[in-house]
């Protein structure tokens, strides 16, 4: 795929995105996200709804809160089929994600989510094969929330398809986000 047609998809992903803002169930932040693993990259833009009037272990100004995460990325393999080819592909995912945090939501935060994804295409890179398009995705993150609204985070994540089926090689990749809350 080339640059062109990917930005014109992200471009569409984002203009919905902004779209689903205007309805009663209002977007209550936006992300962009860059990911890296062994010949893998990602691009991923996303959505948050948050887990209102939800507050869990709650203690000295901080509790355990969450909210859902709808994903629409383009993954690159830069070794397609061990080869040195390369290919795109679209995932898309849904993860319920636990965040630890201060009560104003503010500040440094600690965060879990395992989400379930759908891949356009089969995962055949590197040595490493997912076997279905199905895919559990987990990670484990820390960020920061400025008094403006801006999410800085970084996370850990992991794809796999649960041994559903073999071969099941997982995908990790180091991420990093930018959100905005509203």
């Amino acid at each position: 795929m080339s640059m062109k047609k990917f930005a014109l998809k992200l471009s569409v992903a984002a203009v919905a995105l902004i779209g689903l803002q205007t309805s009663s169930y209002a977007v209550d932040s936006v992300s962009v996200e860059a990911g890296a693993g062994s010949k893998v990259q990602m691009l991923r833009l996303g959505a948050q709804w948050d887990w209102k009037n939800t507050a869990w272990w709650q203690s000295n100004g901080t509790h355990i809160g969450g909210y859902w995460d709808l994903t629409v990325a383009e993954w690159h393999e830069k070794r397609y089929n061990n080869t040195d080819s390369s290919k795109n592909f679209t995932d898309i995912g849904f993860t319920p994600v636990f965040r630890f945090q201060r009560d104003d939501k503010k500040g440094f935060y600690g965060e879990a989510g395992i989400g379930v994804h759908l891949f356009s295409s089969l995962y055949n890179n590197d040595t490493k094969k997912l076997s279905t398009a199905f895919q559990f995705g987990d990670h484990l993150g820390t960020g920061y929330v400025f008094a403006n609204g801006l999410d800085i985070g970084l996370k850990l994540q992991h794809f796999s398809n649960g041994g559903i089926k073999q071969p099941n090689g997982g995908v990790n990749f180091a991420v990093l986000k930018a959100a905005y809350r509203f």
